[in-house]
């Protein structure tokens, strides 16, 4: 680890072979916990490489423990995290929604880093349960329509680096990593990143894959549809910018979006959106992030038809009882 912390310093990029060979490193346990965080600093403070990207996400899927969700033809809603917005967890209930409308979903998260409450930690204190086992998960698609697999159960890699990143507290380049390596490998995914610079890194990566994707970034900094102003989106042969009116839906003050100051807040406002007592602008952000998964899920359709199918969703409260019975399973 001293001679690539050494490169580093100097400015040196690393392979892509170099980058793997680091994480398997991390994964497996053989660096001091000073050592990860000295890596994962460098990296916080430079912008990352295709190939270190390719990399990391190649020793990580290595280490990981795989599961075969592909009978159900699950999408991901995942976005990377690290836009510092404090927003309530719009990806997160997106699922439900995505689900209720009759799109499986396999959703792929972690505690919060640089926010206060991720996905696993308001799921964790509404009662869902982690598991990396097949069998439940299976059920748990099977009849909920969605399940959540909490990364530290799926990768060791991200279970050692945890303590460090949880003590840095600021954004890494495992918030990156986090869409990319979805131990079931869904073949659809909807992928929310914090910046322009790493839309087109992620498009490029997707790209050489054949999954039906979009990777979507609000211009004002959200690493999902914040309806604040306009957004890219980047699909497999198309690159758009797109304005909340395109959807059918309203602009958005920042303000509106807040998650609150703690897990108790960011919980209230999950529930009182599934159960339809959520503000005009909370629902209609959730409405907007399943809409664009809806039609990554299937591009026949259009903006408006996605966002009524999404929004049906919601305000029948089936993507309440795909919550429901995830936490009763």
């Amino acid at each position: 680890m001293k001679r690539i912390l050494n490169d580093l310093f100097e400015y040196k990029v690393l392979t892509k072979m170099q980058a793997k060979e680091v994480l398997i490193g991390i994964g497996t346990g053989q660096y001091s916990t000073s050592e990860i965080a000295s890596f994962l600093t460098i990296y916080a403070m430079r912008s990352i490489t295709v190939q270190e990207l390719e990399g990391f996400r190649d020793g990580l899927l290595d280490l990981c423990q795989r599961i075969d969700l592909s009978a159900y033809d699950p999408i991901d809603v995942c976005g990377t995290g690290g836009d510092g917005k404090d927003t309530f967890n719009i990806s997160t209930l997106s699922c439900f929604v995505v689900a209720g409308a009759g799109q499986n979903v396999a959703k792929h998260g972690n505690h919060g880093v640089s926010s206060h409450c991720g996905s696993s930690t308001v799921l964790e204190y509404l009662g869902v349960k982690f598991t990396n086992d097949p069998d439940r998960l299976e059920r748990q698609i099977a009849q909920a329509g969605v399940c959540f697999l909490h990364a530290p159960l799926f990768h060791p890699a991200m279970k050692n680096v945890g303590p460090v990143r949880k003590e840095l507290g600021v954004k890494t380049f495992f918030n990156m990593l986090g869409p990319m390596v979805n131990p079931a490998s869904p073949q659809k995914q909807l992928v929310g990143v914090f910046s322009l610079e790493l839309a087109r890194l992620f498009a490029y990566l997707y790209q050489q894959t054949d999954k039906s994707f979009l990777v979507i970034h609000s211009l004002d900094g959200y690493d999902e549809v914040s309806l604040t102003g306009a957004f890219k989106a980047i699909g497999p042969n198309s690159e758009q910018v797109l304005m909340p009116g395109d959807l059918g839906l309203e602009t958005l003050q920042a303000v509106q979006l807040s998650g609150g100051v703690s897990v108790e807040d960011s919980a209230s406002i999950f529930m009182n959106v599934l159960q339809n007592q959520g503000t005009s602008a909370q629902k209609q952000a959730v409405i907007a992030n399943a809409a664009m998964a809806l039609y990554c899920a299937n591009t026949t359709m259009s903006f408006e038809e996605a966002t009524a199918k999404a929004r049906e969703s919601l305000e029948s409260q089936r993507a309440l009882k795909c919550f429901e019975k995830l936490v009763t399973l």
